[in-house]
């Protein structure tokens, strides 16, 4: 996690949530953000607690066969980890709310990784009884979410589609035959 105190003089601490991380907020004026594609950022919290906290997974669940659910890059253990850390600040999981974001199929013809993720998100939040008041999944753009964790505020922006400029090859002139020396 990247923390930038002296982004915003005097504002909230800006706290950047990689994929693979869980973060779950001090206590302290703080803004979680982060950049999705196909990956999930899940944000949790508990209004009366004023605890909240997000994850960022890459994949729902490791393919049959292929070893531990204990992996920072599945969201069935990032889910886990986020729910059990804010208890552990005093979170009451039957008063956690949710915000998802991401899951977007940035690559037509590509597997839609995107929709198996928040399928994936919308159905382990429904099987844990924790709502989902707000939602932005899907589709074919990325998403900047930045996430008060004690207010639970969101905002998610989507980031538009850059076209990469292709450069043309720079043509050397001739070389003159002259002798090269070496340093």
């Amino acid at each position: 996690m990247r923390h930038d105190p002296d982004l915003i003089v005097g504002g909230p601490a800006r706290i950047t949530v990689m994929q693979g991380q869980v973060y779950v907020g001090t206590g302290a004026p703080e803004i979680l953000t982060t950049v999705l594609g196909s990956c999930i950022a899940c944000c949790l919290y508990d209004p009366i607690a004023r605890v909240g906290g997000m994850n960022h997974f890459l994949l729902a669940e490791p393919s049959p066969g292929s070893g531990t659910v204990a992996d920072q890059n599945y969201g069935i253990f990032l889910m886990e980890l986020l729910i059990n850390q804010m208890m552990t600040r005093g979170g009451v999981k039957s008063r956690m709310k949710a915000h998802i974001y991401g899951g977007g199929n940035m690559h037509r013809g590509m597997t839609r990784i995107g929709d198996a993720n928040a399928r994936f998100a919308q159905s382990f939040l429904m099987e844990e009884d924790i709502p989902i008041v707000r939602q932005d999944i899907g589709g074919e753009m990325a998403r900047r979410v930045d996430f008060d964790p004690i207010l639970g505020r969101t905002r998610c922006r989507h980031v538009e589609k850059i076209a990469v400029p292709t450069s043309k090859p720079i043509t050397l002139p001739a070389s003159g035959g002259g002798e090269l020396e070496l340093f």
